[in-house]
């Protein structure tokens, strides 16, 4: 699934629409478009907190005339600046490919002159556009999964043994198989 549109923003192109009537989706259609949902937003979280470390470090490189120390990387890489530190994926599955996004592909391997305020403040630009733009679909995905877990609890208030059977076959985390969650 890929946040990409045909203008270069993103999108929600690839991840299935909403039903006119909920009422018509099957149950376990249902829980596959959460799921579905739940995975692509955990692919977009993921590259907003690389595009977010990446700003961090290229503006404290930028305050440098040095490259950073491993202790300095730490304390830039850890902080937030909310109060709160970054905590590591839980769900990485490095055997799947995730799509690319082409605006920042160069972004990882190109080695920016700490000290040329210039070039680092149009990366900084480009990072923080691309993170606009994935905090704009992360809430399109958002308001998505809103939907379908309420219908899912309408469902499931209406016939709380259909709750149940989410509960038959244990589920690990991401799945692509289209089984029941």
């Amino acid at each position: 699934m890929s946040p990409r549109d045909d203008q270069g923003g993103f999108g929600l192109a690839e991840v299935d629409s909403p039903p006119d009537a909920w009422e018509q989706l099957p149950l376990p259609d249902l829980r596959l478009y959460r799921r579905r949902l739940s995975e692509e937003e955990e692919k977009i979280s993921y590259w907003r907190r690389l595009v977010h470390a990446r700003i961090d470090v290229l503006e404290a490189e930028s305050q440098h005339e040095r490259p950073l120390r491993l202790e300095e990387l730490i304390r830039v890489l850890g902080d937030t600046g909310t109060g709160r530190t970054r905590t590591a994926l839980v769900n990485v599955r490095a055997a799947e490919d995730l799509p690319e996004l082409p605006v920042l592909k160069d972004m990882w391997v190109t080695e920016l002159n700490p000290n040329d305020t210039v070039e680092v403040a149009a990366a900084v630009e480009r990072l923080r556009e691309a993170e606009h733009q994935l905090t704009d679909y992360r809430r399109a995905l958002h308001e998505r999964l809103d939907e379908a877990t309420t219908e899912l609890i309408v469902r499931y208030q209406a016939s709380p043994a259909a709750a149940l059977i989410a509960f038959g076959t244990p589920h690990n985390g991401s799945s692509r198989s289209g089984g029941s969650a």
